[in-house]
């Protein structure tokens, strides 16, 4: 139990940019933070949500784009950015590799990056009211198909997650976020059509994992990123338009 709560803090110090209350580290305890990742996204959803109290136009459309990324220190949006430089470059599976793992920012880094920011602006600002259930529970979906999507892919031998996890490690990762996904994606059967979101968002990150995946070689934490932030999009996307 201890590791667990280990685990926690750990996760909300790396990936989330609100200051962690519990400041601590513990190398055993590494495997199961992505086991966490999901009780995260239930943090970034509820503060995410507060957002949708705002009078409907371009201010709250701004907030609402721009809330998932600075909550998490635009970690993901990083990743993101770094897999569009090299997936778009259409270079052969070596240069794509070099490309992911150069710092510099290119020039299709910045044209997906203004893409993505257009997209999710449109669709807030053309949303309505906006349920607050489906949109906390978004962020838990997505990052419980991260956790698995992490656990059980290949991994890129540069990859942080190389070699990370056991046998018995993975089974025990996998439990909370599969649980966490099968709870929130059910909400579309006693929320109706906007209840769809957190399986849209589950479903995004899947097929965007599974593309990135094929175009790079393998799983990373930048193509975790890149999926992550599409998955968000696609979630956003069902209840702005259902």
């Amino acid at each position: 139990m201890v590791k667990w709560w280990y685990a926690f803090w750990m996760c909300w110090g790396m990936f989330c940019a609100i200051p962690c209350p519990v400041k601590i580290w513990d190398e055993k305890a590494r495997p199961r933070m992505l086991s966490c990742f999901p009780l995260l996204g239930l943090v970034v959803g509820g503060l995410w949500c507060l957002l949708t109290f705002l009078p409907a136009g371009g201010a709250r459309a701004f907030l609402l784009t721009a809330a998932p990324f600075l909550l998490t220190g635009c970690i993901h949006l990083d990743g993101f950015m770094d897999c569009c430089d090299a997936i778009f470059s259409r270079r052969d599976l070596e240069k794509r590799q070099q490309i992911l793992k150069d710092s510099h920012v290119g020039s299709f880094a910045v044209i997906g990056m203004t893409l993505l920011a257009l997209c999710s602006f449109a669709l807030w600002l053309d949303s309505g009211e906006v349920p607050l259930v489906p949109l906390v529970l978004l962020p838990v979906a997505v990052r419980s198909a991260a956790a698995i999507a992490v656990t059980c892919m290949k991994p890129m031998g540069h990859s942080q997650y190389a070699g990370v996890f056991d046998k018995q490690e993975r089974w025990n990762t996998l439990c909370l976020p599969v649980v966490c996904l099968m709870l929130s994606c059910s909400l579309a059967l006693v929320w109706g059509w906007q209840g769809i979101a957190p399986a849209a968002g589950a479903v995004g990150y899947g097929l965007a994992v599974w593309y990135a995946s094929r175009q790079l070689g393998g799983m990373s934490g930048d193509v975790s990123g890149f999926a992550l932030t599409l998955g968000e999009l696609c979630g956003a996307a069902a209840l702005a338009l259902l």
